[in-house]
């Protein structure tokens, strides 16, 4: 595994996932930071895009599982980034995401956020 990485912090997105019908309905604002281990070698010495992994990839892959179907769980919205991502890029070596949803409907309680990290390397 590479310790190169490229790092997408604070994508943000509105979206419907959630338990709650309020979640459901009214939707809510969502955070996204992720990191892509790949082998950046190749590209730091060539300057060229196509070395490399677009950010604009990684960026449209977490827009999609973000604003497209509704989960219950953060924990399946970042499961399914990580799959997607891997998926979509043989190159990469492992994903780390992290989804919060800023201030979380929770009643009686001040929470400024909450959030999951998953990390998942790319199966042998």
């Amino acid at each position: 595994m590479s310790s190169d990485r490229i790092i997408l912090t604070g994508l943000q997105f509105y979206g419907f996932h959630g338990v709650n019908p309020e979640e459901r309905s009214l939707g809510q604002q969502f955070v996204v930071d992720l990191e892509a281990e790949l082998d950046l070698g190749v590209p730091s010495e060539t300057d060229r895009l196509e070395n490399t992994v677009s950010y604009t990839h990684l960026y449209r892959a977490v827009k999609t599982v973000m604003e497209g179907e509704p989960r219950n769980l953060l924990e399946a919205a970042a499961g399914a980034i990580a799959s997607r991502i891997l998926g979509q890029h043989p190159q990469i070596d492992a994903v780390r995401v992290r989804v919060q949803k800023p201030r979380p409907p929770i009643k009686g309680s001040v929470i400024e956020a909450a959030a999951v990290e998953i990390y998942r390397p790319r199966s042998p």
